[in-house]
C-alpha cells in the first residue's frame, strides 16, 4: 500500500539526509544568506534571511531555529514563501554548534539565552517593526516552545507543528523513554543521523559570515553516516557504544542513556517545564502516530493554564490529524497511515497558518479564531471532530478485563477481553527471550531509519508468536467511540530481578486485519519512580503501571478490540536483558518466565476513554 507522501520527508528530516529544498519562486523574495548574529559570550550564530523582493520600510518576521541545516530548510512549508510574499520576513537560523554556527552542540542546552539573544538582534534592525512570531516542525517546533517560556517582549505567536520532544513530563523527556524503557530505535536513530558534534569550520583568521557564503552549500558539513551498517549494529549488544560502533561522529547519546529516565541529567534540559509561564497565542499541531502527541497536549493544556496575558489563556489552539510525524500536509482523500487506511484526513493546514499569522501579526480580519479551539481526526470513523475542551465532554474510563481458559498465548489461544473481571483467580505465563524478541512493527516513532517505523500495520503475523498474550473481545454490536488517554493495570511476577512489560491496542477488522492504534511500556525496576530504581523479588507479584498514552479512535459495529500483552518491543524499544544489571553495558542476557494475573482481587485490565456522550 502506499504511505503518506509526507513519510520520506520526516524520515530525511530527522536524519538530516534532506533533499534539495523544494523550489520556491525566487521573483517573491531575496536572500541575504549567512548573515553572523553574535550571542552574549561573543558566538556567532548563522542566520538566512528572506525578504520581500525589493523591500522598504518596516516589517514583522518569523523566526525558525533549527537543528536539520538552515540551507536546506526553507522550502520545506510552502507557507512561509506565501508569508514572505505577503510582507514578511523570515529568517532561519542553525543553532549553536550546528552546521556553520559557531561554539559547541549540546542538545537542549542554552536554547533560551541564545532565543534571546537573537530575538534582542532582530528587533534593533532597520527593517524590525519589532514583531517576531515563530514557525517550524519537529525540533523546529520545540525550539519555539521553548522560546515561548522566555515571555520575550518581541514575541507575538508561534504555531508549534509536533513539538512534543520540548515538554519536560518526568521520565518523558524528549520522547526517549516510555515507562522506564529506553526508546532506543528513535533516540539512538536521531543521534546517528542528526547528532555530530563534529562540523566543518572556516579556516583560522577566515571570517565566519564570507566563509559560508561562499562555499556554503558546497562542503561536507559533518563526517557522512553509513546508516546501514548502524541499522545492523542496532542488533547486537551492548547498547552503550552502538554509534561508535557504527562509526558515527561524537554526539550525546551515551550521556543520553547513562541517565535515569527521571534523573538529574534530563531535569537540567532546556526543555518546558511545568511552572513555565507564556504570553503568546500559539497554534499547535501533532498527529495520533506521532512519539508526541501526549505531551503537545499537555502543553497546549499549560499555556492556557499558566497564560499571563488574556491573549495566552484564552488562544491556544490545536490540530491532530491522523498522521505520524510532521505529516500535516501529506493527507489526501484517500489517506493511509502506515499501511491503515484513514479516509479523507485533508485539512486546510495552510490556510490556517496564513490566516493565523496574519491575525496576530498584522491584526487581519479573517475569522481564525471563529473556530472551537481544539480539531481532531477521530480514527475509525475517520472524520475531524471538534471540542473546546480536553478530553471532550462524557469521556469515561471503561475498564476491559484479560481472561483466558487453556493460556491466550498466541491470537491462537483462547485470550478474551471482557467487560467485567473473571471471579476466579488465574494466570496466564509466556517465557521472553531477549535473543528472540518481539519485533517492533509500526507505532508512534520517528527516525528509526526503517520502512515501518510509523504508522498503523497489520500485526498478525506478531500474535502467533507464543510470547505474545493476546486477548480479543467478541464483535462490538454497536459503535464504541474512543478519545483520550489509556491506562493499563497489570498484576505480574517474573523469575527475573527485572524485566519489561509492554501492551499494545488493536483494533480487530472483520476480515481479520489488526491494527496497531497504541502502546505503551514498563521496565519493572522503575515501577515506583521513573528516577530511582528498586529490583523486583523473584516471584512476587507486583502492580504495573502501563501508560498507553493519547488518541482517538473509534471501534466500528462489528470490530473486536485486541490487546497483545508481552516483554519486548524492539529495536523501538530496547530490550530488556533481565539480569538487573545496567543493561546498556552488559552483552550477556537470561531468558525470564513472566506471569500475568487474571481474575479475583488482582485482575489485569485496560481502561479505556470511552466518549458516552
Amino acid at each position: 500500500m502506499r504511505t503518506l507522501a509526507l513519510k520520506t520527508l520526516i524520515l530525511l528530516t530527522c536524519l538530516s539526509l534532506l533533499a534539495p529544498a523544494q523550489a520556491a519562486d525566487d521573483t517573491l523574495y531575496e536572500q541575504h544568506a549567512s548573515v553572523m548574529i553574535p550571542m552574549r559570550d561573543g558566538i556567532e550564530l548563522s542566520t538566512d534571511f528572506y525578504f520581500p523582493k525589493g523591500y522598504k520600510g518596516k516589517m514583522p518576521l518569523i523566526l525558525v531555529r533549527t537543528v536539520y541545516n538552515k540551507r536546506q530548510v526553507f522550502g520545506w512549508n510552502p507557507a512561509w514563501v506565501e508569508l514572505i510574499g505577503q510582507g514578511y520576513a523570515l529568517a532561519i537560523q542553525d543553532i549553536r554548534g550546528r552546521y556553520e554556527s559557531g561554539g559547541s552542540y549540546k542538545l537542549g542546552i542554552g536554547r533560551r539565552e541564545d532565543g534571546i539573544d537573537t530575538l534582542d538582534w532582530i528587533t534593533r534592525q532597520a527593517w524590525s517593526n519589532g514583531k517576531v512570531a515563530t514557525a517550524g516542525c519537529s525540533y523546529q517546533g520545540e525550539s519555539q516552545v521553548v522560546l515561548a517560556a522566555t515571555n520575550h517582549p518581541a514575541l507575538v505567536t508561534a504555531v508549534p507543528m509536533w513539538p512534543g520532544s520540548g515538554f519536560y513530563a518526568p521520565g518523558r523527556a524528549w520522547q526517549a523513554w516510555s515507562g522506564g524503557v529506553f526508546e532506543l530505535g528513535q533516540t539512538a536513530g536521531w543521534f546517528a543521523g542528526s547528532g555530530s558534534k563534529v562540523y566543518t569550520q572556516p579556516p583560522e583568521g577566515v571570517d565566519r559570515g564570507e566563509y559560508f557564503r561562499e562555499h556554503g552549500g558546497k562542503i561536507e558539513m559533518t563526517p557522512p553516516v553509513d546508516f546501514a551498517r548502524y541499522l545492523k549494529e542496532l542488533q547486537t549488544l551492548p547498547t552503550i557504544d552502538v554509534l561508535q560502533r557504527a562509526g558515527v561522529p561524537p554526539t550525546d547519546f551515551e550521556t543520553w542513556r547513562r541517565s535515569a529516565p527521571d534523573g538529574d541529567y534530563y531535569r537540567s534540559l532546556d526543555l518546558v517545564q511545568r511552572d513555565d509561564e507564556f504570553s503568546i497565542p500559539a497554534l499547535f499541531m501533532d498527529s495520533w502516530y506521532d512519539y508526541g502527541a501526549t505531551e503537545t497536549l499537555e502543553m497546549f493544556a499549560q499555556f492556557s493554564a499558566n497564560g499571563r496575558t488574556e491573549a495566552a489563556r484564552k488562544h491556544q489552539y490545536l490540530v491532530i490529524g491522523p498522521g505520524t510525524h510532521c505529516s500535516f500536509s501529506g493527507a489526501t482523500e484517500n489517506t493511509i497511515v502506515g499501511e491503515r487506511p484513514v479516509g479523507d484526513a485533508r485539512f486546510p493546514y495552510h490556510q490556517l497558518q496564513i490566516d493565523w499569522y496574519n491575525y496576530w501579526m498584522k491584526g487581519e480580519d479573517n475569522g481564525v479564531l471563529d473556530r472551537d479551539r481544539i480539531h481532531y481526526f477521530q480514527m475509525g470513523d475517520n472524520e475531524w471532530r471538534s471540542t473546546n475542551q480536553w478530553p471532550p465532554e462524557g469521556v469515561v474510563p471503561q475498564k476491559w478485563y484479560f481472561s483466558s481458559n487453556e493460556g491466550g498465548n498466541s491470537r491462537n489461544g483462547d485470550g478474551r477481553l471482557l467487560d467485567e473481571a473473571g471471579k476466579k483467580a488465574d494466570d496466564d505465563r509466556f517465557t521472553y527471550d531477549p535473543g528472540n524478541p518481539v519485533p517492533s512493527l509500526g507505532g508512534h516513532t520517528c527516525c528509526t531509519g526503517t520502512d515501518t517505523e510509523a504508522g498503523g500495520y497489520d500485526q498478525s503475523e506478531i500474535e502467533l508468536r507464543d510470547d505474545v498474550l493476546v486477548y480479543t473481545s467478541e464483535p462490538l454490536t454497536e459503535d464504541l467511540e474512543m478519545v483520550g488517554r489509556i491506562n493499563a493495570k497489570l498484576y505480574v511476577s517474573s523469575s527475573a530481578k527485572d524485566t519489561d512489560f509492554t501492551v499494545k491496542l488493536v483494533d480487530v477488522h472483520p476480515d481479520g486485519t489488526a491494527y496497531n492504534i497504541q502502546e505503551g511500556a514498563l521496565r519493572m525496576r522503575y515501577r515506583n519512580s521513573l528516577r530511582d530504581s528498586e529490583l523486583m523479588t523473584p516471584g512476587e507479584i507486583y502492580p504495573a503501571d502501563i501508560d498507553l498514552h493519547t488518541t482517538a479512535n473509534t471501534f466500528k459495529v462489528g470490530h473486536r478490540i485486541r490487546v497483545e500483552i508481552s516483554s519486548s518491543n524492539y529495536p523501538r524499544l530496547e530490550r530488556n536483558l533481565n539480569t538487573g544489571g545496567n543493561n546498556y553495558d552488559e552483552t550477556t542476557y537470561i531468558k525470564a518466565d513472566n506471569r500475568l494475573l487474571l481474575g479475583g482481587q488482582k485482575a489485569s485490565y485496560i481502561a479505556l476513554p470511552i466518549k458516552t456522550r
